[in-house]
């Protein structure tokens, strides 16, 4: 029988263990190590610059399928103040690891004509409007509520000729979706380069011309940007502090997109916008939240 070329080590622990178990595992030269939630126990969104855990984690090190066991459970075991709930050894198939998060990703219409496909799929309605899509290391795979709720929103626009800005455009799927829908111009805004280089590998595989597209981090927007359309899908805390910056970005008649936020947060995000912009009601999916506006005056 082969050997696998991998085995991963399971741990079950409370919270408070988690970060030295992950330490000692990269510490006995696991390859890498993930961590899981252990009771089913959902997470929404944290504070800023916290890194919320659940009350019972799985930790999971992933070593070569050769390594020697023993060792490194007496190290864990003379280094945790406690033994974990569960530990056990799993042999893990041989397989491409790089590759296997792709059979999660199947295509997903969002709306009457769009279609969001992962980029190793045909789309299954090739006359639609597909949106060719790669995440890549950026959020935006087209599966979350907020995702579908802003392109929705999109499709039912008159799109010819408006200039759109994505504020935090990640995988750059809503600014694309605009492109495709008949946009004629698209400024991505992002603070983590990856989602800026993923953008423009997806422009790219969708045929967007490189001058409809241009992408930004935040401080090197150019300050005379302005546009008919700004969308914002990010989180609640971020858009309440982004309001005057995503208002002053607005043409006169402008329309405001915000989404990212929970039904409980929608108050609060809105109120810092309520002199400037006219809200339609809210699109609510799964408990989050789709609100739009136009530029008042």
């Amino acid at each position: 029988m082969t050997a696998p070329e991998w085995i991963e080590l399971q741990l079950q622990l409370p919270r408070e263990q988690c970060e030295l178990a992950e330490e000692l595992l990269l510490a006995l030269e696991a390859s890498s190590v993930t961590l899981e939630d252990g009771a089913d126990q959902p997470l929404l969104e944290p504070a800023i610059g916290e890194r919320p855990l659940w009350d019972l984690v799985i930790v999971k090190g992933l070593f070569a399928g050769d390594v020697a066991t023993a060792p490194i459970e007496a190290a864990l075991a003379a280094e945790l103040p406690r033994a974990p709930l569960q530990q056990r050894w799993v042999p893990l198939d041989n397989r491409d690891w790089s590759q296997e998060w792709k059979r999660y990703f199947e295509p997903i219409q969002c709306g009457q004509r769009l279609w969001i496909c992962p980029s190793w799929m045909a789309p299954p309605q090739p006359d639609a409007v597909n949106l060719i899509l790669d995440p890549g290391l950026a959020f935006g795979t087209g599966s979350h509520p907020t995702t579908h709720l802003c392109l929705r929103w999109l499709e039912q626009l008159p799109l010819t000729g408006a200039t759109v800005i994505d504020y935090g455009c990640g995988s750059g799927i809503l600014g694309i979706a605009a492109l495709l829908l008949g946009a004629e111009r698209v400024i991505a805004v992002d603070n983590d380069p990856l989602a800026l280089t993923a953008t423009a590998d997806n422009a790219d595989n969708n045929q967007i011309a490189p001058e409809r597209i241009a992408t930004y981090l935040p401080e090197h927007l150019p300050a005379d940007s302005g546009a008919d359309i700004v969308l914002a899908n990010i989180l609640a805390e971020p858009l309440i502090q982004l309001a005057d910056t995503l208002v002053a970005l607005l043409k006169p008649r402008g329309q405001l997109c915000l989404s990212g936020l929970l039904d409980s947060q929608l108050e609060a995000v809105t109120r810092p916008y309520q002199r400037a912009v006219a809200f339609q009601p809210p699109a609510i999916e799964q408990g989050w939240v789709q609100i739009a506006g136009t530029l008042r005056g």
